[in-house]
Order: structure tokens, then sequence, then C-alpha cells
């Protein structure tokens, strides 16, 4: 039995640049700053950069909705690239080949004058409507219980 998936949530590091393949596949390769949960003892939190590629509609999602700076959790599995580059050295890269891509934050309020929607508590409140129950004329004495 195999078991191959990665979660991970961090910000993009640039801009997303939508690519297509000869065959038509859109495909986007990002990069996401993750900030590991501890801090060493000088308090300085260490951030790893974690390469990742997107295929066909998750690269259109990414390319259209995600920008620098923003938060995104991609859910994927890993995949270990090798190749020789032009000097005949063997290369490897690990990256996460991205399957799903939420945005990691809500929307914020932007110079277009959108504001999202009120929060229940800061709706002014108004009384809730009574309850109308029906009284039903039945006779459950056929009822096994």
């Amino acid at each position: 039995m195999s078991l191959n998936l990665a979660c991970v949530m961090g910000r993009l590091t640039r801009d997303p640049e939508l690519r297509c393949t000869p065959d038509g596949s859109a495909v986007v390769s990002f990069t996401l700053a993750v900030n590991r949960d501890f801090a060493p003892k000088d308090g300085e939190r260490a951030t790893d950069f974690i390469d990742c590629v997107a295929w066909r509609h998750s690269a259109e999602f990414l390319s259209k909705y995600f920008s620098k700076g923003k938060m995104a959790v991609v859910e994927g599995r890993l995949q270990v690239r090798t190749w020789k580059d032009k000097d005949g050295n063997n290369r490897r890269n690990t990256e996460i080949v991205a399957e799903n891509i939420y945005f990691g934050e809500g929307k914020k309020s932007d110079s277009s004058g959108f504001q999202p929607a009120q929060q229940e508590a800061d709706r002014p409140e108004q009384a809730a409507p009574e309850p109308h129950y029906e009284q039903l004329d039945i006779d459950d004495g056929d009822l096994p219980f």
C-alpha cells in the first residue's frame, strides 16, 4: 500500500504565469513561502519555499484568482523529477503537483468599494418570528410503540 499526499498553506512568492504545453494543456509553476510551526531560540521563524505545479483547470483557477502575496492552500502529491542539465550533470527537483487549490484567507475590502457581507453580530437585532405549530388530529392507536 502507498500514500502520497501533501497539503501546505503559504503565500505565493510571485504572480503566477499561465503557460500552455504543445498539446494545449494549461500549466502554472509557482512557489509557496510556508512558515515553520516552531521558532528556534533566537525567535526567528524559518520559512520553507515549496515548489508547486498546477495543471489544466487548477492552473487556470490559480492564474485568474491569485497573485503575489496571496495565501493559498494546496492539496496534492509529491513528485520528484530528475533530468540532466546542459553540462550533463544529474539534477533533481521535488515539487507538489496541485490537485486542489483553495483560498487561504478571506476577501478583504478593496479600492472598488466592495465590502464583505455583515456578520450576524453586526446586524441590527430583529425579533424572531414566532414559530407556528398546527395541531394534527390523528389516531396513533395502531402504532406498534
